[in-house]
């Protein structure tokens, strides 16, 4: 069995969303100690930027006059999908950063979704089950004063469920910078409990997600 994890964190040694990852992936392996994880950072290892545009024009040039650029491309979004298509179950940490989704995971998300097997007609991924962790330096919930800056999980919900029809758990926790921006000091306790909470639900969804595919 095969785990596929994505990490995004910019800020790898101090990262809440690797964390909590690190908690849902903990409970795969206690129920599939013999299954193997495959990992993509893409924070560490960015998709080129020029990727998704070199995929997309491939499409409309004779496959003899493709650019080197292009056949790296071609290459690369079929291995994206096949990582994520060779998976039983899959794991996605990403931050949110400057209000919106991770740049990384846009591009990663923009080039496997150039693949015929994932895009907008394919169906390889329906049903498969998934975990997606999302943290947020601040608090932008119903009744706060950011409520709705936060423009990446509504996003990320998107693709996963409705474009890609995964079977998704989602694990979210908000003010991961109390502690770091003394403007955030007076939410100490409110962060320690919603800490608590995503840790928790952390090992819920690991254990959700373990049970999806047992053996």
């Amino acid at each position: 069995m095969t785990l596929f994890r994505l990490d995004a964190s910019i800020l790898p040694a101090t990262s809440a969303s690797r964390a909590l990852g690190d908690l849902v992936e903990a409970e795969w392996l206690a129920a599939h100690p013999d299954s193997s994880v495959v990992r993509r950072d893409v924070a560490a290892d960015p998709i080129p930027a020029t990727a998704w545009r070199d995929s997309v024009t491939s499409g409309f040039t004779p496959a003899d006059q493709h650019t080197d650029g292009q056949r790296e491309a071609i290459a690369l979004r079929t291995l994206l999908a096949d990582e994520l298509i060779g998976a039983d179950a899959l794991l996605f940490t990403v931050p949110l950063y400057n209000y919106g989704v991770s740049q990384h995971v846009k591009a990663w998300f923009d080039l496997a979704y150039t693949d015929p097997r994932i895009d907008p007609q394919g169906t390889a991924l329906r049903g498969k089950p998934a975990t997606l962790v999302t943290v947020l330096g601040g608090n932008y919930e119903p009744g706060s004063p950011k409520e709705g800056w936060d423009h990446s999980t509504g996003w990320l919900r998107r693709v996963f469920e409705d474009v890609w029809g995964l079977d998704l758990t989602v694990v979210h926790r908000p003010f991961t910078l109390v502690g770091v921006n003394p403007a955030l000091d007076a939410f100490a306790d409110a962060a320690a409990a919603l800490k608590t909470d995503a840790e928790q639900a952390a090992v819920t969804a690991g254990r959700t997600l373990a049970a999806s595919r047992a053996a």
